[in-house]
């Protein structure tokens, strides 16, 4: 093995979000913070090392992003997820976020409906609410052994002639889920049939754990290349989110000049110097780290899912296919949402996103992020065991 996940430096004097916040989200400094969908794993030595050799040069002013640094994520792409576009397909982006918002604006109109599939990430319905566009909720199905898959039903009775955009999440963040590729064609014939714009959310498409494949959607057949629009990035693969550099690909000319419209009037400009060179060697170096990364975060994910199963009574965690976020079922703990969090802050001294915050649907959830040196992880382990340990004992006595 040649890298080291077993340690990673100190962030709580860096301004990382994720510590700075702690007392105002938490009311104490004194919880570990597993929200932030980050790592506390080090940036990989190749990216920082192609930023040091770019601050030899004494000038950093304006510059266009490099051909080169897009031809990398090219080639990436068809290598790892066999999905080919050109340079004329991108976009250049600072976020995911961004992106949908340009997005939201291109292809709704104020009043007009726009798809997300909860519980997710809270931006996908906050920026549909923002934009004062309608949110149009597809909840995902539960089933009873705790996975979630498309509920196809209640997306096709959900449709109305204002509806015009669907945002995929893929895979999916929070519940782990690595789409297969017959889940993806269901939603893909309902949106033809509607003629529905699919934002594809995929900045997690690198962290996918075997035997899962992650299926771009724009991969499925020419009819979906046609409808999709797919962010992608180095943010989450290759712990980059402070360099703010992703992409979106937008293929059909049409669609790609009614994004340009939109994407102009926000002025996006061409992004950071360092970030150009960032992004360009994490594409062309990240085989090797990625790789480890993933059998070094699944172990992470099987330390969780033991002592879950230890106490199966007050906690499951969800079957994880993709991402390093862990959706924890919690309501065999019988506490309301509120009493759910204090658990984990007071009880656990850990900082954790309470399922609420992915949607109505996440009520009794909590997610927790196990992107974490194999230190932190055991230190998160051990505070959650003595939470659980003193709950039980505590139920016992009564």
């Amino acid at each position: 093995m040649k890298y080291d996940f077993s340690q990673s430096a100190c962030r709580k004097d860096t301004n990382a979000e994720k510590y700075t916040l702690r007392e105002e989200l938490f009311g104490t400094i004194d919880v570990e913070p597993v929200w932030v969908a980050d790592m506390d794993i080090d940036t990989p030595d190749f990216v920082l090392e192609a930023v040091k050799k770019r601050l030899e040069h004494p000038i950093v002013g304006y510059e266009e992003v490099p051909t080169s640094a897009f031809e990398a994520q090219i080639a990436w792409m068809k290598r790892e997820h066999n999905l080919a576009f050109e340079c004329s397909d991108m976009f250049y982006s600072h976020s995911v976020v961004a992106s949908m918002g340009v997005a939201i604006e291109a292809f709704t109109q104020k009043g007009e409906g726009v798809i997300v599939q909860t519980p997710v990430y809270s931006p996908f319905f906050h920026s549909v609410l923002n934009l004062d566009r309608v949110l149009v909720k597809n909840p995902l199905k539960l089933k009873e052994d705790g996975t979630y898959t498309f509920d196809i039903e209640d997306l096709k009775s959900k449709i109305t002639k204002n509806a015009k955009l669907l945002l995929l999440c893929s895979p999916h963040n929070p519940v782990g889920r690595v789409w297969q590729r017959e889940e993806l064609e269901a939603i893909l014939e309902v949106c033809l049939e509607n003629d529905i714009v699919v934002f594809a959310d995929e900045i997690h498409s690198d962290l996918v754990y075997e035997p899962n494949v992650h299926t771009p959607f724009a991969s499925l057949n020419d009819k979906a290349r046609a409808i999709t629009l797919t962010a992608i990035g180095v943010g989450k693969s290759f712990n980059m989110a402070g360099f703010a550099m992703s992409s979106v690909v937008v293929p059909n000319e049409e669609l790609h000049k009614r994004f340009q419209k939109a994407y102009d009037r926000v002025h996006f400009a061409q992004g950071a110097v360092l970030s150009h060179v960032a992004f360009e060697s994490a594409f062309v170096n990240g085989k090797e780290w990625i790789e480890e990364l993933k059998v070094h975060l699944y172990k992470n994910f099987l330390m969780l899912e033991t002592l879950c199963k230890e106490y199966s009574e007050f906690i499951k965690v969800t079957p994880i296919e993709g991402t390093y976020l862990a959706w924890l079922d919690c309501r065999g703990m019988g506490l309301k949402d509120k009493a759910l969090r204090e658990f984990f802050i007071k009880e656990a001294r850990l900082g954790l996103n309470a399922g609420l915050s992915f949607g109505r649907e996440g009520s009794g959830f909590m997610r927790l992020n196990f992107a974490l040196s194999s230190a932190k992880m055991s230190e998160v382990i051990k505070r959650l065991e003595k939470a659980l340990k003193d709950k039980r004992k505590s139920i016992d006595k009564n």
